[in-house]
């Protein structure tokens, strides 16, 4: 493997990412996201992840689909994100890398509570760390908390992983003439209303000019290209091209 351009990342999943066809948590994305995340830690790259829960509960869902309050649907949602962290943590473990689960909420019996120089201390130790329970708080979205998570840690990117290949000028799924826009600025992908993150996670971004990669996971290697530099998906930085 070449030099890698980024020796320390946040990788930002979604649950619905960890979901199969018949399973809320499939055996086989677990062992293949994993397989890929092993062979990049392989490398000497500090990874911290960020797991959200929609999977297995959404916030917002639980609100309009069940009438819970909004803040009682917000920490559910938290507590999923602890339980894709801990199936990822066996996994990985499985595979001979060492792995914290950091927890936003205190949980001592389950995992450690998050403090920012032991996170760090872990990633100089060469274990991957997953933080979970997203920012603790109600109404701040997963996006946001691995935004956070990689300015505190002093990463080098945050790298969204998704279903498509990145940020397009229209829904890439209903409309076959959406273009994938491979460069952006934090202020376009603001401005123009882009649905790939959290706006309020960009914004952090922005403020401590972290770059944003948005790719699609399901295709192989793409992680590993882009930690090498490659020109994968949509990045998202103060530096951008007019669209």
């Amino acid at each position: 493997m070449s030099r890698p351009r980024y020796k320390r990342i946040v990788l930002k999943l979604s649950g619905e990412i960890l979901s199969g066809e018949n399973s809320v948590i499939s055996p086989d994305v677990v062992n293949k996201l994993t397989d890929e995340i092993v062979e990049l830690h392989s490398y000497g790259v500090d990874i911290g992840i960020v797991i959200g829960g929609g999977n297995i509960i959404r916030g917002q869902e639980a609100v309009q689909n069940l009438g819970i309050e909004r803040v009682q649907a917000d920490y559910m949602g938290m507590l999923a994100t602890v339980i894709n962290s801990l199936a990822i943590q066996s996994a990985l473990e499985k595979k001979g890398v060492f792995t914290r689960v950091m927890t936003a909420i205190p949980m001592a019996n389950v995992a450690e509570s998050y403090i920012r120089r032991r996170a760090i201390r872990h990633l100089e130790k060469g274990r991957i760390v997953i933080f979970s329970c997203g920012t603790g708080n109600p109404y701040f979205s997963t996006d946001t908390a691995a935004a956070l998570r990689a300015i505190e840690i002093d990463a080098d990117i945050v790298m969204k992983g998704t279903k498509v290949d990145g940020v397009f000028n229209g829904d890439p799924v209903k409309d076959k003439k959406a273009v994938l826009i491979k460069e952006l600025t934090y202020i376009q992908f603001i401005r123009n209303g882009y649905k790939a993150l959290d706006t309020t996670a960009v914004s952090l971004c922005m403020e401590n000019n972290l770059p944003i990669a948005v790719f699609n996971l399901y295709k192989k290697d793409n992680i590993k290209n882009i930690v090498l530099g490659k020109a994968i998906g949509t990045i998202i930085d103060s530096g951008g091209v007019n669209e």
